[in-house]
């Protein structure tokens, strides 16, 4: 299998660049707990976490629509009615803060590389479609705050992956060059994202890629674990 230092001509990449949901960290009890809560609260049938798990990865008001709609697809739903949707947004925005990292894990082998990557001078930051609100929160209670030098929420910009920009602004935070920075992520949006900003991708099959496997993205290498590129 091809190593990481492969890909930047043997040596390791300056600047690395984490999803969070899926990638660092397994946050989909958390959010089962929390959109459970919202439907149950709206009368509604809950969803449960297999389900929730395919529609995580594209943030939270997509979470929402996709569980009051009860499906992945949901545009294809209809639209959805204005005044649910606030509520249900407002409800789950609740629940969510009295969740966060309540049940989640780190998932196992990021320590390890997180610790090699800082040995070997890399820069880390973090890039995901979760809201500021909950996402330095969520590092913070894993004990993972201390190897990230910027965090790049979903709501940090007026746009969010797989838009270019949140990777842009999190290289430029951290004075990193694209020709040796690396996206490490766990779906497509993450894939189509570094795609975008011009970085090689290293995907992991034990995320939420919205029950699709991730091995046919594209991605320059695939692993079940981040210790593989050790």
């Amino acid at each position: 299998m091809m190593k990481l230092t492969d890909l930047f001509d043997g040596h390791w990449p300056q600047t690395i660049l984490f999803d969070l949901d899926g990638t660092l960290v397994d946050s989909a009890a958390d959010l089962t707990a929390a959109v459970d809560q919202m439907l149950r609260e709206l009368g509604r049938e809950m969803a449960g976490e297999a389900r929730v798990r395919e529609w995580v990865g594209n943030g939270v008001a997509v979470l929402v629509q996709r569980a009051l709609a009860g499906r992945h697809d949901h545009e294809a739903a209809g639209p959805l009615d204005e005044d649910t949707y606030r509520q249900a947004l407002a409800r789950f925005f609740d629940a969510y803060h009295d969740h966060n990292g309540l049940y989640a894990t780190v998932y196992d082998g990021i320590e390890t590389f997180l610790s090699q990557a800082r040995q070997q001078g890399c820069r880390l930051g973090v890039v995901t479609n979760k809201p500021a609100a909950f996402t330095d929160l969520l590092l913070d209670q894993m004990g993972l705050s201390h190897w990230f030098d910027i965090t790049v929420s979903g709501d940090t910009l007026s746009v969010k992956k797989p838009h270019a920009d949140p990777l842009h602004h999190a290289l430029e935070a951290l004075g990193g060059d694209a020709g040796r920075a690396l996206m490490i992520g766990d779906s497509v949006t993450d894939v189509r994202a570094a795609r975008n900003a011009g970085l090689p991708v290293v995907a992991v099959r034990y995320g939420y890629n919205y029950g699709a496997p991730i091995d046919s993205l594209g991605a320059e290498i695939v692993v079940d674990s981040l210790t593989e590129l050790l």
